[in-house]
């Protein structure tokens, strides 16, 4: 029986990382449309207005474009609490995670979030995402450092959860615009809430069962 669950627990996991590997793949990609700079391709082409009148806005956006890929994988790999063969492969990631995010990632993306696109409803969720993505690794972090580790699992999967929302409001996109067809804009404002509220929803609920 205890075998079974192993291989199970094993199964799931290879699952896991197989689902991730191809979702921060595409992410990837996106990335790299972004190398060498060029402020007229992808995403840019929409946001000119913030390119030609607010100098920042760039530095900002290339600084939470660069840095968010590796917080994607820095915080799988911290996340799913395998060293891989290699020692303190989890807690080092996990360094990583939470420096890259605190000072970089969460506050370029507060930043861009009073320009995103959609709207005041739009511009509303972001701020408040950036927000709690950054208080929720910096709980997590502060438990870390106070020995309260199950407590500190917890805010890592609460911060992982809205790291996730850069792939997840992508999957939401593609399945409102394949399904209903909406304003361009009107896509922005759902998406906006869509890419983060259920995840924590879900992570929420599977701590408070204590699956977490």
């Amino acid at each position: 029986m205890l075998s079974a669950k192993r291989n199970t627990s094993r199964f799931l996991t290879i699952l896991l990382i197989i689902g991730f590997g191809y979702f921060f793949w595409l992410m990837l990609k996106i990335t790299l449309e972004y190398i060498p700079l060029d402020p007229s391709v992808s995403f840019l082409m929409i946001k000119q207005t913030e390119v030609v009148h607010r100098p920042e806005y760039l530095p900002f956006f290339y600084t939470h474009v660069y840095t968010s890929i590796f917080v994607l994988l820095s915080g799988f790999l911290a996340i799913i609490r395998t060293d891989f063969g290699l020692k303190n492969l989890h807690r080092n990631m996990g360094k990583v995670y939470i420096f890259l995010i605190l000072l970089f990632s969460a506050p370029s993306g507060i930043y861009m979030g009073f320009f995103a696109n959609g709207g005041i409803l739009s511009k509303i969720s972001f701020v408040i995402l950036g927000i709690l993505w950054w208080f929720s690794t910096y709980k997590a972090y502060q438990l870390a450092r106070q020995k309260r580790f199950k407590e500190h699992k917890q805010w890592m999967w609460r911060s992982f959860a809205f790291t996730l929302s850069a792939i997840t409001l992508r999957m939401w996109k593609v399945i409102i615009v394949y399904l209903f067809h909406p304003n361009p804009m009107d896509v922005y404002q759902i998406i906006a809430w869509l890419g983060w509220i259920p995840n924590i929803l879900l992570i929420e609920y599977l701590i408070t069962k204590k699956h977490l």
